[in-house]
Parts: C-alpha cells; sequence; structure tokens
C-alpha cells in the first residue's frame, strides 16, 4: 500500500531532520522520475542524457500519465522502468514516482529537457549535513525562429541570477525541470500536494521546514522553449500566476 499523505501543515517548523533521512552520500542510491503524457517524441533525447550521466543514476523511472501515444513503448526501450498513472495530472504523476522509486534520493525532471552529463554528480556532491532537497539552474534549448543562441544563453543567465537571489533571500525556488530530494524527507511532509500546477514549489518549501533546501548552481539542465509558442509575454504572465499560486488552467495556457 503507498505511503498515506501527511498534510505539511502538520509539520511542526522546529523538527529536526527524521532519523530516517540519509546523512551521508557513502553508498546513497539515486532515482531520476519523469513524468510524461504524450511525450514520446521527446522522451528518447532525455533518456539518452540520463544514461549519459557521470554519475549513473541507480534507476529511471518515466510515469506515464495516461498517455495516448507510445511513450510507455519508448521510455521501456530506452531501460527506464515504467509506471502508470491513469489520474491525469503531473502532480499525481510525481507523487506515484516517489512512492515506487527505490532510491534514497529522487532526481526530477521533464520529458522535455535535457539535463547536462554531470547533473547528477553535481547534486549529489551538493549535499551538506542537514540538506533534504536540491534545486539547480535550467535554460532554454534553442528553438528555430522562436529562441537563438544567444537567447538561450541569456535565458539561463536571467534564471540563474533570479535562483542565486531567492537562495540569498532563504527563499528557495524548486523546479520540478531540475530538483531532488531525500525520499525520506519527502514522504515524511507527505509528498506532492494533489494541485494543477506549483507541486514542485509547494514541496520544496514543504521541505524547508524539515531541514536545507540548497542551490546546486553546477546542476544544469537545458529545457524545450515549446511553451513560447505564444511569445514571451503571454509565457512570463503564466509563470508569475504560477508563483503566486494562480494556477487554474496552466498546463491550458
Amino acid at each position: 500500500m503507498p505511503p498515506s499523505r501527511v498534510p505539511s501543515s502538520s509539520v511542526p517548523s522546529n523538527l529536526a531532520p527524521h532519523s530516517s533521512i540519509p546523512r551521508s552520500t557513502a553508498g546513497m542510491k539515486w532515482s531520476v522520475v519523469v513524468p510524461a503524457r504524450n511525450e514520446a517524441a521527446m522522451l528518447p533525447a532525455l533518456l539518452l542524457a540520463l544514461n549519459a550521466q557521470t554519475r549513473p543514476a541507480d534507476e529511471i523511472i518515466v510515469v506515464d500519465n495516461a498517455s495516448t501515444d507510445d511513450t510507455a513503448r519508448v521510455a521501456a526501450e530506452h531501460g527506464a522502468r515504467v509506471l502508470h498513472c491513469a489520474q491525469k495530472g503531473v502532480a499525481h504523476a510525481r507523487q506515484l514516482g516517489l512512492e515506487h522509486a527505490a532510491g534514497d534520493w529522487i532526481a526530477s525532471t521533464d520529458a522535455d529537457s535535457l539535463p547536462e552529463d554531470g547533473w547528477l554528480a553535481a547534486l549529489e556532491a551538493s549535499i551538506r549535513p542537514g540538506t533534504v532537497a536540491l534545486y539547480g539552474p535550467m535554460q532554454f534549448l534553442p528553438l528555430p525562429g522562436r529562441v537563438s543562441e544567444r537567447t538561450a544563453r541569456l535565458s539561463g543567465a536571467g534564471y540563474r541570477a533570479f535562483l542565486g537571489v531567492m537562495a540569498a533571500l532563504g527563499q528557495p525556488n524548486c523546479g520540478g525541470a531540475n530538483m531532488a530530494f531525500s525520499r525520506a524527507a519527502a514522504l515524511l511532509v507527505g509528498g506532492y500536494p494533489p494541485v494543477e500546477a506549483r507541486e514542485d514549489i509547494l514541496l520544496g518549501l514543504a521541505l524547508k521546514r524539515l531541514g536545507r533546501v540548497q542551490y546546486a548552481p553546477e546542476a544544469r539542465v537545458h529545457t524545450s522553449a515549446r511553451r513560447l509558442d505564444r511569445g514571451w509575454g503571454p509565457f512570463l504572465w503564466t509563470h508569475i500566476r504560477n508563483l503566486a499560486g494562480r494556477t487554474s488552467g496552466y498546463f491550458d495556457r
């Protein structure tokens, strides 16, 4: 039976890291969890990138979120463990991966993203005593007619600056395409809340009550700019609304 969810509000703000949370990286096992809905075209590049990591994952899980294409078959052909989540919604898919992962730590990315080959190694190297979660920078992949190589680099520089400022202010900004966390800690706070979007940020905030949520600047991920199909203005407005908690219709915009 999967672990029951514990409301994050029930976790005391002064709670010390739980005794089941690993305190050393020695012998640590890593699971990578990828939610995917109709991502058969995107998955091969991601899975090749994950299989090329200098610190190999101990398992790669693709959660097929009620896809109607060949997502599950493509994932299996590339060596991923496939889970099936019939309930639509990225939070539900991420939660299923969390509950069934075998790793001590879970690294999260998205089907349309490409982690650099040192991604997992950089995440693991960033763990310090008391660390329960990590998050890293992202930048857009070039997109013909929309995002040039120069714009892609500028997007990365801008996002790194934003994350650096937020880290200095003690405000973690965990993004599902590039974050990692102790599985034991995540289960202790109940995992991902069942919301339409912003589930990654909310999990990060809940984990912050257990221990350190740390910025890992060397753990870099490149992600698709396909959500820029309507231009920069609507894209940025959608993300501002998301950060403010107004997530209704997030994946329809």
